[in-house]
């Protein structure tokens, strides 16, 4: 990355973090005349310098690369502040997050309606910070809703801990669930 560069994107992710909103972050590049990157096609056509929009800078904002080069500068200016500090850092593994796909909000609302009837409460549709394999579904077009038995949140369910455990009555609860809103979605409802 060219160093002019860098820093454009930097400015972009420190403004973000400092305005907390993409709406003022827009307003703000606008002011700044911060404009979209130049690139030149083989056609030898020029793309680009245009003021962001909305789904560009939020797509901008996503990009693992971006972000990762952000998190080692911050990193590489931050240690020699600490001479008993030495650090490596290497990628181990680079996960993509799991994004709602289209026909996600139909496989949710079988769910919903189900576990309504079921539990006696609605269930959110919520975000959660997952490391979990349905991304390659997802990343594949497949649209996917992770639900399960137990507890609401990985902090209730002690999760990933010596701890960890699931009553059975709410794994029964969780399978009638997914199988009434299989049965559901079969039939075309």
């Amino acid at each position: 990355m060219i160093e002019e560069e860098a820093e454009r994107v930097r400015t972009i992710f420190r403004r973000y973090l400092e305005l907390g909103s993409l709406n003022r972050l827009m307003a703000q590049l606008r002011k700044q005349g911060l404009v979209t990157k130049v690139r030149s096609l083989k056609t030898g056509r020029t793309v680009g310098g245009i003021p962001f929009t909305r789904g560009p800078l939020a797509h901008f904002l996503r990009n693992r690369f971006y972000m990762e080069a952000e998190l080692r500068r911050l990193i590489a200016v931050s240690v020699p502040r600490h001479s008993q500090i030495k650090i490596d850092v290497r990628r181990l593994l680079l996960a993509e997050p799991l994004v709602p796909q289209p026909g996600t909000d139909r496989i949710a609302t079988a769910i919903q309606r189900h576990a309504r009837d079921i539990l006696g409460v609605d269930v959110p549709v919520t975000g959660v910070p997952l490391y979990t394999d349905a991304r390659h579904y997802a990343a594949a077009g497949i649209p996917v809703v992770l639900y399960g038995a137990g507890p609401r949140s990985i902090l209730e369910a002690n999760a990933h801990n010596a701890n960890e455990n699931l009553r059975l009555d709410d794994l029964r609860a969780a399978t009638k669930i997914v199988a009434l809103a299989v049965a559901d979605l079969c039939r075309g409802g």
